[in-house]
């Protein structure tokens, strides 16, 4: 039974997503988000609830590349590359342009939402989205704040401006799972967020709650047992033995998944030695 995909319910990375991560139309919600796993056996895909609350207790095994999943049917590759070899990795072209389109023909022709988001305790991103997406594009990327800056007719105007916004020494257009989890369990930091929107004129403004209720920051590692707390973007966050992990979703793509749990020796939180 191997992990071929993810999803969250604000975020996919499911087999039909088809490499572009702002797939579908999902409401915003405050509060827990729940989640599960693609897994492909035989051929076969099915869907491993990750909710919280629910207790997942598997192993893993061997990681390969994940293959692909076609008209439903899993098509598997034995090739070492995790999670996708060359020929089944999928890039979402939108996801690099800055105003020059990559496609052979433009496509984004809907109306385009620029906005600030920021992840604790200080790092500060700019980005787009089609208008209709926005709140779901930003608790996808786990944002703890964020504002609607800017509105364009069209994707390539926005890219162009987000490029130049980007070129500055403030912001960035991209934050990495491990800089996102650096803040987890930390406030944003208030004076560099508000100063950076003294330089624009929001239309609106967000503050996400994901339900996670962290105190510290969890250990990062890479497994499939413990108890779901909650997710944050594509990050699960499980408890186990007395400690807190948080767990990169993508980094379980390709993995077997075996009923053994290993009692390997974790690193354990602070928490998990009493106050």
């Amino acid at each position: 039974m191997q992990v071929v995909g993810y999803e969250t319910d604000v975020a996919s990375d499911s087999p039909d997503a088809d490499g572009d991560p702002e797939r579908d139309p999902i409401p915003e919600a405050d509060g827990p988000v729940g989640g599960g796993l693609y897994v492909a056996s035989g051929g076969s895909v099915d869907y491993v609830d990750a909710s919280p609350g629910t207790e997942l207790a598997f192993g893993l095994g061997e990681r390969r590349c994940a293959g692909t999943v076609h008209d439903g049917a899993h098509i598997a590759c034995d090739a070492g590359d995790a999670p996708y070899c060359d020929d089944h990795s999928h890039v979402w072209v939108c996801a690099r342009c800055t105003g020059t389109c990559l496609k052979d023909e433009m496509d984004c022709h809907e109306t385009h939402a620029m906005y600030l988001a920021a992840f604790a305790p200080d790092v500060l991103k700019v980005g787009v989205t089609r208008e209709w997406r926005l709140g779901t594009r930003l608790r996808e990327q786990g944002a703890d704040r964020a504002a609607h800056i800017r509105t364009f007719p069209n994707g390539r105007i926005a890219r162009e401006v987000e490029a130049e916004l980007a070129a500055g020494d403030d912001l960035v257009d991209r934050v990495r799972v491990p800089t996102k989890l650096d803040g987890f369990g930390r406030a944003v930091d208030d004076a560099a967020w508000e100063a950076l929107l003294d330089r624009f004129d929001p239309i609106a403004r967000f503050d996400f709650d994901y339900g996670l209720e962290l105190d510290d920051r969890p250990v990062a590692e890479t497994m499939a047992a413990g108890t779901v707390r909650g997710w944050k973007g594509r990050v699960i966050v499980l408890d186990r033995g007395g400690s807190t992990y948080a767990v990169d979703a993508r980094d379980l793509v390709g993995y077997e998944l075996t009923d053994a749990v290993p009692e390997r020796e974790l690193q354990s939180s602070l928490g998990a030695f009493g106050g």
